[in-house]
């Protein structure tokens, strides 16, 4: 099921799995609009291929009101938002006892503070809108611990609660709320680990293999298209490495 003519919102989406959820979904005739710390080349790309479907703005992901405005602008744009994917985030690979507290903020700001301020414009607009999709792309971590990643997967951990909680406040209104939970996958993130761990990660993975981005852009197409009645779930993409 592709998602075709909504008008949807994907935080940190001028690089890596953003991009290419941005890209694909464009490609699909959707409205789509990102918002990164800085502008890069695809955006200029994107903003001349689809200058009325694709929205670009400047905005650092633990700007508040920065996010706020940023909705606000994208709504006047494209009307009704249909669908919004947080996805902005920043990782670890640190023991918790070397990490600064200032790397704890940061972290926290961009991973929790971030989309659940963009999270909450999105209710605020869906209820009047007569419904709506959020989708959080979490990770396996925030259900698996990992060493030197206890903050990124307490992060992690919170957009599952998040999402649990809000299906519960909102379902009524029509609003789904789901997290797609990849397993390690080919990106920035996982670029700190070692060529041996990934080889041990894939290993112990039932399928054999490592999750790319057009397998999570798979899911979360899917689950954006908002005919699944899927609500409150937590949808691992990891090659059963979790099962």
């Amino acid at each position: 099921m592709h998602t075709t003519n909504q008008g949807i919102i994907v935080s940190g989406g001028s690089r890596g799995l953003g991009l290419h959820l941005v890209q694909r979904l464009l490609e699909q005739g959707n409205r789509v609009a990102t918002f990164a710390r800085s502008r890069t080349e695809d955006m200029d790309r994107l903003s001349v291929a689809y200058p009325e479907d694709f929205h670009f703005s400047e905005v650092d992901a633990t700007d508040v009101d920065g996010i706020t405005k940023f909705f606000a602008a994208v709504s006047d744009k494209f009307g009704r938002i249909h669908s919004v994917v947080n996805n902005a985030a920043i990782g670890q690979d640190q023991l918790l006892m070397h990490t600064d507290v200032e790397t704890v903020k940061s972290i926290v700001d961009i991973n929790i503070v971030g989309p659940t301020i963009l999270t909450r414009a999105a209710v605020k607009h869906m209820m009047l809108e007569g419904g709506g999709n959020i989708v959080s792309i979490s990770s396996i971590c925030g259900s698996r611990g990992y060493a030197g990643l206890t903050v990124y997967a307490g992060s992690k951990g919170y957009l599952d609660a998040m999402t649990r909680s809000l299906a519960r406040e909102v379902g009524e209104a029509g609003i789904f709320v789901n997290c797609v939970a990849p397993g390690f996958f080919e990106s920035e993130m996982s670029s700190v680990l070692r060529p041996e761990q990934l080889a041990t990660i894939k290993r112990r993975t039932p399928s054999g293999a490592l999750s790319n981005d057009e397998n999570i852009f798979k899911v979360v197409d899917l689950v954006v298209s908002g005919t699944t009645n899927m609500q409150g779930q937590v949808v691992f993409v990891d090659g059963g490495i979790t099962s």
